[in-house]
């Protein structure tokens, strides 16, 4: 993975070294040249919990990280993709289904490789039936809500299967969950528990 020229420590505009400021209450990498604030924002993400006769479809990773792991098909938006859209493309690729996207179950944020990635997640139907995976997974199959697997990709991909397991419709965020930076570390603590298990 190549890194921008900012996240060397220069300024993407006139190539200068950043110095850190504090602005509005936060560290933030600015060019001491040109004045510009380098911000660091959030990677967003999609994808779809693709849902038939009450069973959720996961994808086993063929790729690192979380080699062998079950995930939620998703992934990076492009920069001229909607998540709505990323979400309907990510299922394509990495299930060969066709989906019509039913409702909006969260947003979390979670870390990919030192990145802070926003992840919004979906529930689809399928639309089609012959499941074909992707170069990147090596399997895929029905998860009853109180059959999940031990082993699930990613912080966010844990708490979005807990909270469709939960049987509650709402939209995360319209049910008063903490989401919280904190929350993202005890659900690595118990991922990693749940490993040795």
């Amino acid at each position: 993975m190549s890194l921008s020229s900012s996240e060397l420590g220069f300024c993407s505009h006139c190539g200068s070294p950043l110095v850190e400021r504090s602005l509005e209450g936060r560290p933030r990498r600015v060019c001491p040249r040109c004045g510009r604030i380098q911000w660091r924002n959030a990677k967003p993400c999609a994808g779809a919990l693709i849902l038939r006769h009450g069973k959720v479809l996961l994808v086993r990773r063929r790729i690192e990280p979380y080699l062998g792991y079950w995930d939620i098909p998703g992934g990076f938006c492009e920069v001229d993709e909607h998540p709505a859209q990323t979400a309907i493309r990510e299922a394509r690729e990495e299930t060969g289904l066709e989906i019509a996207l039913t409702g909006l179950l969260g947003l979390w944020l979670d870390d990919y490789a030192g990145q802070t990635t926003l992840n919004v997640y979906y529930l689809a139907r399928p639309l089609s039936h012959k499941l074909r995976v992707g170069s990147d997974a090596d399997g895929a199959a029905w998860f009853a809500p109180d059959a999940l697997p031990p082993r699930i990709a990613f912080a966010n991909g844990i708490l979005a299967l807990q909270t469709w397991a939960s049987g509650d419709a709402r939209p995360v965020h319209l049910r008063g969950v903490s989401l919280a930076k904190h929350d993202r570390a005890s659900t690595t603590q118990n991922r990693k528990e749940s490993d040795h298990a």
